[in-house]
């Protein structure tokens, strides 16, 4: 079958006989934009597919690159110039968007579709001031991903022990992950120990954060991993965060040369093809190295939460936290991409409708087993029905791999990522500052100090109080007393 014979099937498969127009939107044209494909974009166009079919309308799928998209969703919705329809964007930009957005329409609010999507990101992400007023379209978190024929490798198992004293698994801590990372970087083999975004621009900072919610995300003082939860004050240069940045940077020396020329999409082929014994980075690693791996990676894809630590910062008492066992603070970076829509759309019941088909269990179970489609599990179904995974994975690769996203939704120390009006403003300074730290032109501490300061600017001139009570909201703290 051609390929437009079997986008035509699908869509028949997924919307059924198209025997009338359910709703009828004929005439009607969605602009849909977000980012340059294939990840994300794709998805929404094999939605598109679907959708068309179904109601008789038409989807234009407008693609921009990553660094335009805040500015111009802001512009546009702000100026209410009626230039889209559907915008697919980040969770963090969601204060900053919320006032532009129409609210989720109460019908979507309910039902099975509805309680299906896990409570982390029905009830906290698509949430702003108490309105639901987006749609998760992809569920988002930082994953270890492992290679079960060197884990399981019985001369690499003794030898590793030899050498640090305890069994070769997947790591519990940081420092077990240098050390493993450190054992695997082999330039004469081209093997090396992991793989790492460091590029700035290329999602630095949300790796970053993955090694820092371990030291900084206390349970003893919830809230307080990026502000004080009282105060509002920075909390980016304290001791917590400053080991953070000491071992994300000492992981350079186990990636390949040119680390910190590579972002997100540069570190996923790493470990697909062998390169690396793990990498950090969503799920779209394991798919991508179960798909297009060959047959050297046939069933080796190993998934676990990120690291934790027996230490966590207290920025209340200031000082360490000690805990009898690992803690694990798996980090929800990104936290998946979402869709809005804007209130100055002109086709608002359309474009809700069109939400609907890509957030539903059908079209979104497929786009999950789809490699490069940028969508990874959100639903309970998404990590319940194995089979649907048995196209790419063996049963020990899916249950490996969902297993370990679910165990990080459902972890009591999750770390969910910053969301924050101005949240542009403050990961710009954040990203010039880590980048020099990274490539040795500024201490670490200094690195931190320089981007506390800024950060506290920046609060102060955002309103320091309309910050706190939006930071308490994002972290799912009450309001304080007066």
């Amino acid at each position: 079958m051609t390929r437009l014979h079997l986008s035509t099937a699908l869509a028949v498969a997924i919307a059924g006989p198209a025997l009338a127009c359910e709703p009828d939107f004929t005439g009607v044209t969605l602009t849909v934009s977000t980012q340059n494909g294939p990840a994300i974009a794709s998805a929404l166009a094999s939605a598109a597919e679907s959708w068309e079919a179904r109601t008789c309308g038409t989807v234009n799928v407008v693609e921009f690159p990553f660094g335009e998209l805040y500015p111009k969703f802001l512009t546009a919705m702000s100026q209410q110039t009626g230039d889209f329809d559907v915008i697919g964007f980040v969770p963090a930009w969601l204060p900053d968007f919320a006032p532009f957005l129409s609210t989720m329409p109460a019908e979507l609010q309910a039902g099975s579709d509805w309680e299906d999507i896990h409570p982390v990101y029905r009830e906290r992400l698509m949430t702003w001031n108490g309105e639901i007023k987006s749609a998760t379209m992809d569920g988002d978190m930082h994953l270890l991903n492992l290679r079960a024929d060197l884990l399981d490798n019985p001369e690499e198992q003794a030898a590793f022990q030899e050498k640090y004293g305890y069994p070769l698994a997947a790591p519990e801590t940081w420092q077990q992950y240098l050390d493993q990372a450190e054992f695997f970087t082999r330039p004469d083999q081209n093997l090396y120990g992991t793989a790492e975004a460091y590029k700035r621009g290329g999602q630095q900072f949300w790796y970053f954060f993955s090694h820092a919610a371990a030291y900084t995300n206390n349970p003893n003082y919830p809230g307080s991993m990026f502000f004080d939860p009282e105060t509002m004050d920075a909390q980016i240069n304290n001791p917590g965060w400053l080991r953070a940045l000491e071992e994300y940077k000492k992981a350079l020396d186990f990636n390949p040369p040119g680390a910190l020329n590579n972002g997100s999409g540069d570190v996923r082929p790493l470990y697909a093809g062998g390169t690396v014994a793990m990498n950090v980075d969503w799920a779209d690693s394991g798919v991508l190295r179960a798909t297009e791996g060959g047959d050297a990676a046939e069933n080796t894809v190993r998934t676990a939460m990120l690291p934790g630590s027996t230490e966590i910062w207290n920025a209340k008492t200031q000082a360490w936290d000690t805990f009898p066992e690992v803690v694990h603070s798996p980090f929800l970076a990104f936290g998946g991409w979402q869709l809005g829509v804007p209130a100055d759309s002109a086709n608002q019941e359309a474009a809700w409708d069109f939400v609907k088909e890509v957030t539903s269990p059908a079209v979104s179970g497929k786009a999950i087993v789809t490699a490069n489609s940028g969508v990874n599990p959100y639903r309970f179904s998404h990590y319940e029905n194995l089979d649907a995974w048995s196209s790419i994975f063996t049963p020990e690769e899916a249950q490996s791999y969902l297993g370990a996203q679910r165990a990080s939704l459902d972890a009591p120390n999750v770390a969910l990522d910053l969301r924050l009006p101005g949240f542009f403003s403050y990961t710009e300074v954040l990203e010039i500052e880590l980048s020099k730290a990274l490539a040795g032109e500024e201490e670490p501490q200094a690195a931190l100090d320089n981007i506390a300061a800024e950060w506290n600017r920046l609060t102060d001139e955002f309103g320091r109080d309309t910050q706190l009570a939006a930071y308490r909201a994002s972290v799912g703290l009450p309001p304080l007393e007066n």
